[in-house]
């Protein structure tokens, strides 16, 4: 089974996806590690590929690629990245997305980054602004539309242990068999397949 999560910075997809992987026994790949492995191949720190990716748009194309390709060979995996749902497609099983107000989310950021919440607060919201026009002219995609996500929860209203449980249920009550239908992914330019 391959499972997306998928959701702002701060949302919690990580810990999600981390935790859930472990309690299935499912592998974990995330954006994030694909994006460091661009770095090492490029012999750059993380830090100096993010700088070069703002002028690059080919950095940001070729860790999407490394997305739909894992998506496409997976088996038994949770991959999580912002797009993963969008890059697994039809490939995933069952795609979910993280939410959590920007006050939460930039708290969130704040603590781990030992920043004030206000200048999270101002990154997070330039941050997403500038990957939402990024996605919708690389790949048409609105990243506002959640209709391709088959669970979405607000991680405000439970903690880790919360949101694994919520997560792990769907997964554990999913039957293949009793499957009408994901929704159909259209419209989305994948210039890597």
């Amino acid at each position: 089974m391959l499972i997306t999560v998928s959701g702002p910075a701060g949302s919690g997809k990580s810990t999600l996806a981390a935790a859930l992987a472990d309690r299935l026994g499912y592998d974990h790949v995330s954006g994030g590690d694909i994006f460091r492995s661009i770095a090492d191949e490029r012999d750059l720190s993380p830090l100096e590929l993010n700088r070069l990716a703002e002028e690059d748009d080919q950095i940001d194309r070729d860790l999407d690629r490394r997305l739909r390709t894992t998506a496409r060979d997976a088996e038994d995996l949770v991959l999580e990245s912002r797009l993963a749902g969008w890059m697994a497609g039809d490939y995933a099983d069952l795609k979910v997305w993280l939410d959590a107000p920007i006050d939460v989310r930039a708290a969130r950021i704040a603590d781990r980054e030992d920043k004030a919440v206000e200048t999270a607060v101002e990154e997070t919201r330039a941050r997403a602004e500038s990957e939402a026009l990024r996605y919708a002219e690389y790949y048409d995609i609105e990243i506002s539309d959640r209709s391709i996500y088959d669970l979405v929860v607000n991680t405000a209203r439970w903690g880790p242990d919360g949101v694994l449980g919520l997560v792990d249920n769907a997964v554990g009550a999913y039957d293949p068999s009793a499957d009408e239908g994901k929704t159909p992914i259209e419209g989305i330019r994948y210039e890597f397949d």
